[in-house]
């Protein structure tokens, strides 16, 4: 969900602001991410499942489990789910609406759990939003038994998702795509090879990174917009940012360029993402 492209951003890096802005805004969104941005990241999750080999009696940590969609659809699949996030919003709406499903709150990079805990660890658009996405990783590798498997998913770039896309080139032509005052992110992973440089860096074997595509169906050209804003946390800043006099013109651009991607029900407009994996030797 993060991009550089969203922000004018201090040169120095710093992991204690990058973990408080994310914190702070996934408290935010957490009450609306079920009804916006995750029909975006629902479409992934099988595959992600599938790279894990998450099956019945499988025991799967979710990291980043926000209000338990993986988690939800591993217990489905007769698996023995554990979801962690470190926004105590989305935990308790996990908790409330899956009483049956563990859930806890704790910290990607420093995980409670005992080596060798878990057959798989799977994160869907979360490990890129952690200060340091190679120690979260470490710890995967930590958690997880001898021949259990990681798996997990990134954004490609703007020119390959056509829907943040739509919202770059709008506020391009319309407002100040450097507007926003955002710290940077702890990484940046939009190519397969990204992936499998921190898979190798935390010790992971046979490592693996494809690109997936799915495409987001919302019924509304505003439901776009509305999607960032409220169901992201990076991109808001740079909506928000933008002057009120620009986003009339912001919105109407969004509207006539998703126009190619109409569906029968509404839009379906492509999204792209990343899904790296490996095995713990």
């Amino acid at each position: 969900m993060a991009d550089e492209r969203v922000a004018r951003t201090a040169t120095t890096f710093e992991p204690q602001v990058v973990r408080a802005f994310e914190h702070a805004g996934w408290q935010q969104a957490a009450v609306h991410y079920t009804a916006t941005f995750a029909c975006a990241t629902r479409g992934f999750v099988d595959d992600l499942l599938n790279a894990a080999r998450v099956e019945a009696g499988t025991r799967v940590l979710d990291l980043a489990c926000g209000p338990g969609c993986v988690a939800i659809a591993a217990a489905e699949r007769g698996a023995l789910p554990v979801g962690l996030d470190f926004s105590s919003a989305m935990v308790a709406l996990a908790r409330a609406d899956h009483p049956d499903i563990r859930f806890e709150e704790g910290d990607a990079e420093m995980l409670s759990f005992a080596d060798g805990s878990f057959a798989a660890v799977v994160a869907n658009f979360g490990i890129h939003h952690v200060p340091d996405p190679n120690r979260a990783l470490r710890e995967a590798h930590r958690v997880l038994r001898p021949g259990g498997r990681v798996a997990f998913t990134t954004w490609t770039a703007p020119a390959e998702n056509i829907a943040r896309r739509l919202l770059y080139d709008a506020i391009s032509a319309h407002g100040d795509l450097e507007a926003a005052n955002a710290p940077p992110p702890g990484g940046s992973l939009r190519q397969p090879e990204d992936l499998l440089r921190i898979l190798g860096a935390a010790g992971f074997a046979e490592i693996a990174a494809r690109r997936a595509r799915r495409e987001w169906h919302i019924a509304a050209a505003r439901d776009l917009l509305e999607g960032f804003r409220r169901g992201t946390v990076r991109t808001p800043t740079l909506i928000c940012a933008q002057p009120t006099s620009a986003l009339p013109a912001i919105e109407a651009a969004i509207a006539r360029s998703i126009a190619a991607y109409r569906h029968p029900d509404g839009f379906a407009v492509p999204i792209v993402a990343i899904l790296g994996s490996g095995i713990r030797g």
